[in-house]
């Protein structure tokens, strides 16, 4: 007779299993105690479609197979998606319809995307972070109390470097940082934000944010703010030497979620930081 299955596993479905992230992730789960890897979906046609997910990984045979339809509620307790905007509003429809929590981190989402998901977390329990790492999500809390600290005699400047094939720009982390020193600085960042300089731009003004982009080679992600005075400056760098970093707080993140109302929180909920 086999022995019981822990009834507290939360069982997790990855969307977009045959990618770099989607690889990461179905690691994560494997490595974590607590979570089952109930399904791994892929897209319509995908050569990898039937293979198994966990070999596909690269962590071995698991038993789950990736597949193109979207697991039931009796199936998975909660999806993880990092896919594309366009995708990630058709899974939370999805999961909506299906009554499954969802771990988003996806990212270059616009704003009527992003007001979609808010409207469909009245329904199901959504977790959406433009960055799933534990680390940059006590960056963004550091970041914050150093804006207020420090006060307004402190020129704020945010740097973001990813590998060449990223598309969005600024990165999602990047911008979750510009805006967490806008709050805590008593600014406005869609006033004050300046993502480009170039020719003859004038001095630098007091109450702007600047947000700077570098792409190239197979960067996983760094981002530093700095905090510019006269005589001194702080640097808060955080730099990412894998995607694991991300994989790793999405699943964190899935176990969390199902067991939550419905709503939308972020990384800072799963974290307990907002209660800091």
């Amino acid at each position: 007779m086999s022995e019981p299955q822990n009834v507290k596993d939360v069982k997790i479905g990855i969307l977009g299993a045959a990618g770099r992230m989607g690889g990461a992730l179905v690691r994560s789960v494997l490595d974590t105690r607590g979570a089952t890897l109930s399904a791994a979906l892929e897209r319509e046609g995908h050569p990898s479609l039937g293979l198994d997910a966990g070999q596909l990984s690269g962590a071995g045979p698991c038993g789950v197979a990736l597949a193109a339809k979207l697991p039931t509620r009796v199936e998975t307790d909660v999806w993880i998606d990092f896919s594309s905007p366009a995708a990630t509003v058709n899974h939370a429809r999805a999961a909506a319809e299906s009554g499954i929590a969802l771990v988003v981190g996806t990212t270059g989402l616009d704003p009527a995307q992003k007001a979609e998901l808010g409207a469909l977390a009245q329904r199901i329990p959504i977790m959406f972070a433009p960055n799933m790492s534990v680390g940059v999500n006590v960056l963004l809390k550091l970041v914050a109390d150093a804006a207020r600290l420090l006060g307004p005699s402190y020129d704020l400047e945010i740097v973001e470097t990813h590998h060449r094939g990223k598309r969005d720009a600024p990165s999602g982390t990047a911008l979750a940082l510009a805006q967490a020193v806008a709050d805590a600085s008593g600014r406005d960042l869609s006033k004050t934000a300046r993502y480009e300089r170039h020719g003859d731009v004038g001095p630098r003004t007091a109450e702007e944010i600047g947000v700077q982009t570098l792409r190239g080679g197979d960067v996983v992600g760094d981002h530093t703010v700095y905090f510019l005075g006269l005589g001194d400056r702080v640097e808060i760098t955080h730099r990412a030497s894998s995607r694991e970093t991300f994989s790793r707080g999405a699943v964190r993140a899935a176990l969390w979620l199902p067991s939550q109302k419905p709503g939308l929180y972020d990384m800072r909920d799963v974290l307990g930081l907002k209660q800091t």
